[in-house]
């Protein structure tokens, strides 16, 4: 049942995001969909015992957190752009590798920290290894940023229970 709901779930986001209904697209579609539910099954909710009401609370606080983290690559990418048209702050630039550990229990909580750390300009996740991320920042106010938890937090409470 878990595998036909992924399944379901990615073949109409094809069909959504396609918007092709003819007989070709439409069997690419479905080759896709089986293709990467085979897979990425065991990836996508690994705690498969959450109810109902806690996949609609993810549902719900998804989009809030894809909003601030839109807000969060608009502030970098200003933050970037001062350093690229600044050539008198290049103090400022202190390229440097940071080890990060995050208390994310699943492998999804964290495959969304470092995609996120990632998307943020100035930034980007090199590995996972246990709990710990090495990330490549490229100023001061870029691994701050990223020694900061909220990130973590966001995605924790969407994505990781509190009874687990």
């Amino acid at each position: 049942m878990y595998r036909l709901s992924i399944f379901l779930l990615l073949f109409g986001i094809w069909i959504i995001f396609s918007g092709l209904f003819d007989a070709f697209h439409t069997t690419l579609g479905l080759i896709s969909a089986a293709f990467v539910t085979l897979i990425s099954s065991e990836f996508f909710f690994a705690d498969r015992s959450a109810g109902v009401g806690a996949r609609i609370q993810q549902i719900i606080r998804l989009p809030i957190y894809l909003l601030w983290m839109l807000y969060q690559i608009l502030l970098s990418n200003i933050h970037i752009l001062k350093l690229a048209l600044s050539p008198g702050d290049l103090e400022e630039v202190e390229p440097s590798l940071i080890r990060v550990k995050t208390n994310l229990k699943t492998d999804f909580g964290k495959w969304m920290l470092a995609n996120s750390i990632t998307l943020t300009p100035g930034t980007i996740t090199i590995d996972i290894e246990g709990d710990e991320l090495l990330i490549h920042s490229i100023s001061k106010a870029t691994s701050a940023g990223v020694e900061d938890d909220s990130m973590e937090r966001k995605i924790a409470a969407i994505f990781e229970r509190e009874n687990s």
